[in-house]
């Protein structure tokens, strides 16, 4: 299964009210890049190298939400489906990563490796899959 890390400078971010999880709050996005993020160092979107090429949509609303019980805050999202139209991806993406897309400079949340490259041909999709929670903080 693959796990959820947090971009450190996300830990100020949320005591400094860069971040709203919210569904009322900021739009958190989803993307998918080739390099390997750079947990201590990356905080915004344009620190990545997200896949181009034809048919990749480029990033998705996960239309976020968070709830709070007993003092650990959970944040929820839908997952995201990309399909490969009548072409293939030409890049192969290994990352997944969120970002606010509210913020200044789209600050960066978190990030997941899927372990190998992977990419989409004609018709193919892949899912982002959140399960119950995208995140917790307890």
């Amino acid at each position: 299964m693959v796990s959820f890390s947090k971009y450190q400078d996300t830990v100020e971010q949320m005591w400094t009210a860069v971040h709203n999880f919210t569904a009322a709050g900021h739009v958190v996005r989803v993307v998918a890049h080739t390099d390997a993020p750079t947990l201590a160092t990356d905080d915004e979107l344009a620190d990545l190298t997200q896949i181009s090429g034809t048919d990749y949509p480029g990033s998705n609303d996960i239309q976020n939400g968070m709830t709070e019980s007993g003092g650990t805050a959970t944040m929820t999202g839908v997952d995201v489906v990309w399909t490969a139209g009548a072409d293939d991806w030409t890049d192969t993406a290994r990352y997944i990563s969120l970002y606010n897309d509210t913020s200044t400079g789209d600050k960066l949340v978190g990030t997941y490796d899927y372990g190998t490259p992977w990419d989409l041909h004609t018709g193919e999709t892949f899912t982002v899959n959140f399960g119950a929670s995208v995140a917790t903080l307890v």
